[in-house]
This record gives structure tokens, C-alpha cells and sequence, in this order.
């Protein structure tokens, strides 16, 4: 699971084992967990997080959206996982 992010106490990653899917972040905190596709940004499932603090977690993965898909395809590129 290689984390790509961290802010604010929000953890940002990835599944090593999900290349079926279109590109997304897992973003946990405390017991708290969401999954974001990453083009276009938008929530797949949400456990815990309030309203607002999905709306945070979003406008923090669209301010690096470029960086976080370009970590995507490097790392499922590159590797045979």
C-alpha cells in the first residue's frame, strides 16, 4: 500500500492489487476511510467522514490531482503487480 500523501492527518494511497479499476486514492484518518476516482475527482464510498470533511479530502486531491496520477501510472506502470 504505498502512501503518496499526507495532510492534515489525512492519509492518501493506493492498493497494490486494484490495476483492474480506474485510477483512485484511499484516504484514511483515524477510523475513517473514502475512496476518490481521480479522473474526474469524485467519491466512490465513504466510511465515517462527515460532509465537510469529504469536501476537504476533496479539494486537497484535486489541488494535487496531477501529482497523484502521476504516481498512479508510475507505480502500476512500472511494476507487474
Amino acid at each position: 500500500m504505498p502512501t503518496v500523501l499526507r495532510v492534515d492527518g489525512f492519509r492518501f494511497y493506493f492498493y497494490s492489487h486494484e490495476t483492474n479499476e480506474p485510477a483512485h486514492i484511499h484516504v484514511d484518518k483515524e477510523n475513517n476511510s473514502a475512496k476518490f476516482w481521480l479522473d474526474p475527482v469524485s467519491l466512490v464510498r465513504n466510511i465515517g467522514y462527515s460532509a465537510k470533511e469529504l469536501k476537504v479530502i476533496q479539494n486537497i486531491i484535486q489541488d494535487n490531482q496531477s501529482f497523484i496520477l502521476e504516481k498512479w501510472n508510475g507505480y502500476f506502470s512500472s511494476s507487474s503487480r
